[in-house]
């Protein structure tokens, strides 16, 4: 959770027009963290598997260029949504002229694993999502995956491995997660133990959810907002 504050989008935002190192870094880093929603978006919208790849590398190419990014304003929404408008207009645009040219030169260029995505793509929902709710939903599982990955690190850094690995399935209050005594007898703490160490990482993991949606708005006071639209994209209303 370092670097939390130099990586929030209304920095990134309002060092763009000085082209800053750091801000260009800051976006790339949120590029590459939700780049898949953006790949998931474009192949929703009906783009062949590898016009939908030429396509995200072009469009990322050139998001991160100045003048693309000084479209942005961060009084008038968040990341999320600065980047679905973005790549709706640029596949707008696209569609007018010869696609999938390849760029090079940029400042930053992201590594994109789109074997991967192709794969993580092919399991999406078979039913008529459209595009938008394909792309808020993947932006929310994303933001989970990260969460828990943060607090993986957090806790293999503090020499409790054995015990995250053992209490994580508890976060989701899955009908399927062990009793207390169970998960108690194989770490040899008592059911009481473990009932608070669950309690402390529900806590930890609504604070690791938090921040990561800091980095994405305007102001602090829009993070619960943004945290129910994702909850309700997860769950599809």
């Amino acid at each position: 959770m370092s670097n939390f504050a130099t990586t929030r989008w209304s920095l990134v935002v309002a060092a763009a027009k000085d082209s800053s190192p750091q801000a260009r870094a800051a976006l790339a880093e949120l590029c590459g963290s939700y780049w898949y929603a953006v790949y998931a978006f474009v192949r929703r919208r009906g783009e062949r598997m590898e016009d939908a790849k030429d396509l995200t590398q072009e469009f990322f190419a050139r998001l991160l260029e100045k003048d693309y990014l000084e479209t942005a304003d961060r009084e008038r929404g968040r990341f999320r949504t600065f980047l679905l408008s973005a790549v709706s207009h640029f596949l707008s645009n696209e569609h007018e002229r010869a696609r999938a040219q390849k760029r090079g030169g940029s400042a930053i260029t992201l590594s994109l694993d789109f074997e991967r995505g192709e794969e993580r793509y092919r399991q999406e929902p078979a039913d008529p999502w459209t595009a938008e709710k394909i792309f808020d939903r993947r932006w929310a599982l994303t933001l989970l995956d990260e969460a828990v990955a943060q607090l993986k690190q957090d806790y293999a850094d503090s020499g409790k491995v054995a015990l995250f690995s053992e209490i994580k399935v508890f976060l989701t209050g899955n009908s399927g997660a062990p009793a207390y005594e169970t998960s108690a007898a194989r770490l040899a703490m008592s059911p009481g133990a473990v009932k608070v160490a669950v309690h402390r990482l529900r806590q930890k993991y609504r604070e690791s959810l938090r921040q990561l949606i800091a980095q994405t708005v305007a102001a602090d006071e829009d993070i619960e907002s943004e945290l129910h639209i994702l909850l309700s994209a997860l769950r599809g209303t």
